[in-house]
Protein backbone atom coordinates (compact mmCIF):
# COMPACT_ATOMS: atom_id res chain seq x y z
CA UNK A 1 0.00 0.00 0.00
CA UNK A 2 2.97 2.64 0.69
CA UNK A 3 4.48 1.47 -2.52
CA UNK A 4 1.20 2.50 -4.66
CA UNK A 5 0.70 5.54 -2.39
CA UNK A 6 4.56 6.55 -3.07
CA UNK A 7 4.41 5.96 -6.36
CA UNK A 8 1.50 7.73 -7.23
CA UNK A 9 2.35 10.45 -5.08
CA UNK A 10 5.62 11.01 -7.03
CA UNK A 11 3.79 10.59 -10.37
CA UNK A 12 1.83 13.48 -9.12
CA UNK A 13 4.64 15.32 -8.25
CA UNK A 14 6.37 14.78 -11.81
CA UNK A 15 3.17 16.09 -13.58
CA UNK A 16 3.07 19.16 -11.34
CA UNK A 17 6.60 19.90 -12.34
CA UNK A 18 6.30 18.97 -16.04
CA UNK A 19 3.45 21.19 -16.20
CA UNK A 20 5.44 24.33 -14.17
CA UNK A 21 8.11 23.55 -16.92
CA UNK A 22 6.14 24.01 -20.01
CA UNK A 23 5.10 27.48 -18.61
CA UNK A 24 8.34 28.71 -18.10
CA UNK A 25 9.55 27.17 -21.35
CA UNK A 26 7.00 29.58 -22.99
CA UNK A 27 7.55 32.66 -21.25
CA UNK A 28 11.37 31.63 -22.73
CA UNK A 29 10.19 31.55 -26.13
CA UNK A 30 8.26 34.39 -25.51
CA UNK A 31 11.56 36.39 -24.73
CA UNK A 32 13.32 35.02 -27.44
CA UNK A 33 10.69 36.58 -30.22
CA UNK A 34 10.77 39.34 -28.69
CA UNK A 35 14.36 39.71 -28.21
CA UNK A 36 14.41 38.70 -32.26
CA UNK A 37 12.11 41.46 -32.98
CA UNK A 38 14.31 44.05 -30.77
CA UNK A 39 17.07 43.09 -32.77
CA UNK A 40 15.13 43.66 -35.86
CA UNK A 41 14.25 46.63 -35.12
CA UNK A 42 17.80 47.43 -34.18
CA UNK A 43 18.95 46.28 -37.53
CA UNK A 44 15.64 48.61 -39.14
CA UNK A 45 17.12 51.79 -36.94
CA UNK A 46 20.41 50.87 -38.39
CA UNK A 47 19.26 51.20 -41.91
CA UNK A 48 17.55 54.21 -41.53
CA UNK A 49 20.47 56.11 -39.79
CA UNK A 50 22.51 55.30 -42.60
CA UNK A 51 20.11 56.91 -45.14
CA UNK A 52 20.18 59.70 -42.75
CA UNK A 53 23.94 60.12 -42.70
CA UNK A 54 23.95 59.35 -46.77
CA UNK A 55 21.12 62.55 -46.88
CA UNK A 56 23.15 65.07 -44.66
CA UNK A 57 26.84 64.55 -46.77
CA UNK A 58 24.59 65.07 -50.11
CA UNK A 59 23.00 67.88 -48.81
CA UNK A 60 26.24 69.41 -47.08
CA UNK A 61 27.90 68.93 -50.33
CA UNK A 62 25.27 70.70 -52.74
CA UNK A 63 25.37 73.77 -49.96
CA UNK A 64 29.25 73.78 -50.33
CA UNK A 65 28.84 74.00 -54.29
CA UNK A 66 26.07 76.91 -53.54
CA UNK A 67 28.10 78.37 -51.49
CA UNK A 68 30.80 78.76 -54.32
CA UNK A 69 28.49 80.15 -56.97
CA UNK A 70 26.75 82.29 -54.16
CA UNK A 71 26.21 86.16 -55.40
CA UNK A 72 23.84 88.03 -53.04
CA UNK A 73 21.31 90.08 -53.89
CA UNK A 74 21.74 93.06 -52.01
CA UNK A 75 20.60 97.17 -52.90
CA UNK A 76 23.93 98.56 -54.16
CA UNK A 77 24.55 101.32 -51.49
CA UNK A 78 23.44 105.40 -52.41
CA UNK A 79 27.16 106.47 -51.82
CA UNK A 80 28.63 103.97 -54.64
CA UNK A 81 25.35 104.69 -56.67
CA UNK A 82 25.49 108.18 -56.98
CA UNK A 83 29.00 108.13 -57.95
CA UNK A 84 28.60 106.13 -60.68
CA UNK A 85 25.89 108.42 -62.12
CA UNK A 86 27.62 111.27 -61.66
CA UNK A 87 30.36 111.84 -64.70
Amino acid sequence: MRKIFTASLLLAAALGLSACDSKSEQKAQDAQQHAEKAQEHLDDAAKHNAEANKDQKAAQAAEAQEQKTFTPESAVPESIDNKAKQP
